[in-house]
């Protein structure tokens, strides 16, 4: 099911004040349920208020169209209180409603880890936009991945300090979580494969306070350049503002949190003039734009791949269980990995065997607070 930009403007009509659950027996019975664990509580709460209205967003869309097999859609959320714990508990919530058909998963990689032993007892479809490479790697044939993973970002991230900003003296900073871990080393091998080793390669814990003794590291470093891999935007805005505060003002490029809306609430100033790769860039395609204008119409804030990957998740599980013609999860799964050349919010979906819908990045720049789209990259390999 393509929705055209007319059917998705109309789609979109009654926003976001839907309900999020229908409580009767009767509306039960008559809707197609998908669940989503989210945010709720937690550091990640603000993101996960997009994430939420970008799949209601989505779920308001594929209803004006016509449903889901006919029948309206409906989204049931849990929180997942930003943890690892609080996700395998809200997932377990969801798994244990029989009439849910599929999922929506977390975009932190780490809560995908926690949750994929339970994913492969249900065997239904997950939706996910962690971007650990290893989460579509690692036999579990039911997750289904709606950003690019890390392999990607790494790469356009190097290639674009290397071989346009002229750099080849890298610090890499990283969470030491399963995404910083994985993404640090995407880079660095990148890095390595261009004839320019990182001079630090430098790890931080998620919630830091203080990242002092990191900034300093980097500065002693005599790194010409700054590439980054942080899981939370909260911990991106202290570190941005202590980095300069102690006056370290080499370029950056970041994975996507550097240009998430929170981040830059956060940072403000202190991201200006930064780059990043980003899955997903409003002026980067027509179905990005399209989705642009609906969300900030009705969100009241500009969109960022907190709110997109989730729209386009819902989008696309609508398609592939009318392709189809039933819920049962096999037929799903075969139907959503067939699924090529499909316009989406964050750019044209060509599911390979594994479960990756995307393989490109977005380059975009921080002009005073203003994300501003540079090129694509799109990889065949």
């Amino acid at each position: 099911m393509k929705l055209t930009r007319r059917e998705f403007a109309a789609g979109i009509a009654a926003g976001l004040a839907a309900p999020t659950v229908v409580t009767s027996a009767r509306a039960q019975s008559a809707t197609i349920k998908i669940g989503m664990c989210a945010p709720v509580t937690g550091p990640a709460a603000e993101s996960g208020g997009y994430a939420i209205k970008g799949a209601k967003l989505a779920l308001e869309a594929v209803n004006k169209a016509g449903g889901i097999l006919g029948k309206q859609a409906e989204l049931i959320i849990e929180d997942d209180q930003t943890t690892n714990p609080g996700i395998v508990l809200a997932f377990s919530k969801l798994a244990a409603q029989t009439d849910i058909v599929a999922f929506l998963g977390s975009i932190r990689s780490t809560q995908v880890h926690a949750i994929s032993p339970d994913v492969m007892k249900l065997g239904k479809p997950v939706m996910i936009g962690g971007t650990d490479p290893t989460l579509t790697h690692m036999g579990n044939q039911w997750l289904f991945r709606f950003r690019p993973n890390d392999s990607y970002s790494g790469r356009v991230i190097a290639d674009y300090g290397v071989n346009v900003l002229g750099k080849k003296k890298w610090a890499v900073l990283h969470s030491t979580d399963a995404f910083g871990t994985a993404g640090g080393k995407a880079l660095s091998s990148a890095l390595e494969k261009l004839g320019a080793p990182s001079v630090l390669d430098q790890g931080y814990a998620n919630q830091s306070q203080d990242f002092t003794p990191v900034v300093l590291a980097i500065k002693q470093s005599g790194a010409d350049i700054l590439g980054s891999y942080f899981t939370f935007e909260n911990d991106l805005g202290i570190f941005a503002r202590q980095l300069r505060q102690l006056g370290v003002n080499i370029p950056w490029v970041g994975s996507p949190s550097i240009v998430n809306i929170t981040a830059l609430k956060l940072a403000g100033p202190a991201l200006y003039g930064t780059y990043g790769v980003a899955d997903y860039a409003e002026e980067s395609s027509e179905g990005s734009k399209a989705f642009g204008k609906a969300y900030r119409e009705l969100a009241k804030v500009a969109p960022d791949n907190q709110s997109s990957w989730p729209y386009d998740a819902v989008t696309v599980l609508a398609a592939g269980i009318n392709k189809a013609g039933t819920t049962d999860p096999v037929k799903v799964r075969e139907a959503i990995l067939s699924i090529k050349k499909f316009p989406g919010a964050e750019g044209e979906y060509n599911f390979d065997q594994n479960g990756d819908g995307l393989h490109g990045y977005n380059i975009v720049r921080n002009e005073k607070g203003t994300i501003v789209f540079d090129k694509h990259i799109e990889f065949n390999d």
